[in-house]
């Protein structure tokens, strides 16, 4: 087989990593991951110039916003991507697209329901600091990069971490649990489908935007009260839910989604899966 077009892809062995991998190697693109640490400088530009990719989409990070090591996110997800695009750089021939995973934490809490890239970002978490970090970083290499950041809202499925909310609801479903404690019930967040997030990734390798930031995004929020019906349904048993003080923010927004008029404006936006669909198939997995 003829693979026209390679493809580098930081974090391929992670959760994101894995399902975009797959997508693109059955669109007949030739995948690689980076096996290098980011924070070896060297190794990572040894792996840049023998792949020489066409297209890469830098995922790896350090993404729980529990992590306790701070100095370990940031080199990770500042001094990390700066090393990859330096390696970048240094190709006779510069890949044909940049894009780099950053997060939709970091908005914070602006004060409004629907989050526009337009919006000053205001972090809350080391997490999200590093990233919008890096996103300021990368601006340093656009006049030599085709740099496009993308701030993904929510999204799950099969095989993410049980230390993220879904997954540990899905979890307690399918084992049986009588009693969970949780957070507010009555916020309301945008929870995607791993699927659905990876032909976006697809679509914007193949678009005409070439720089800037676009949120990936469904638009639509759903609340965790209504999260736990569905698995109700689903299991087909009524788990007593309990809300952890522990886990309610006095100032939190109730209705939190992403607004998806820019990334229309670049590429089609369609959802194949509903948060049913994606939690269906998670409770079913034997993973």
């Amino acid at each position: 087989m003829v693979f026209p077009f390679r493809v580098l892809i930081t974090g391929i062995d992670g959760f994101t990593g894995q399902y975009i991998a797959n997508a693109l190697s059955q669109a007949n693109y030739q995948c690689f991951g980076l096996k290098s640490d980011l924070r070896d400088s060297q190794g990572v530009r040894d792996e840049v110039m023998r792949i020489n990719p066409h297209y890469v989409i830098h995922l790896a990070a350090i993404s729980f916003t529990s992590e306790l090591d701070s100095t370990k996110i940031y080199d990770v997800n500042v001094l990390g991507s700066m090393n990859l695009l330096d390696a970048l750089i240094e190709l006779e021939n510069p890949p044909k697209k940049v894009i780099i995973a950053s997060t939709a934490a970091v908005y914070g809490n602006c004060g409004v329901s629907c989050l526009e890239e337009s919006l000053s970002p205001a972090p809350v978490s080391h997490y999200a600091c590093s990233k919008l970090s890096m996103e300021f970083m990368s601006q340093n290499y656009i006049n030599k990069l085709p740099i496009i950041i993308t701030r993904p809202f929510n999204y799950t499925g099969v095989g993410h971490d049980e230390k993220f909310l879904i997954p540990k609801i899905v979890r307690a479903y399918r084992g049986g649990k009588k009693e969970l404690e949780l957070g507010n019930l009555d916020i309301s967040r945008e929870f995607n489908d791993v699927r659905d997030i990876c032909v976006m990734y697809q679509r914007l390798l193949g678009s005409n935007l070439e720089h800037g930031v676009v949120n990936l995004c469904s638009g639509k929020a759903i609340s965790l009260m209504e999260i736990t019906e569905m698995m109700n349904g689903i299991s087909g048993y009524e788990m007593k839910i309990a809300v952890n003080p522990k886990f309610v923010r006095s100032n939190e927004i109730k209705v939190l989604s992403g607004s998806t008029s820019k990334l229309k404006s670049h590429i089609p936006v369609s959802f194949n899966y509903t948060l049913f669909d994606t939690l269906n198939w998670m409770y079913g997995s034997e993973s």
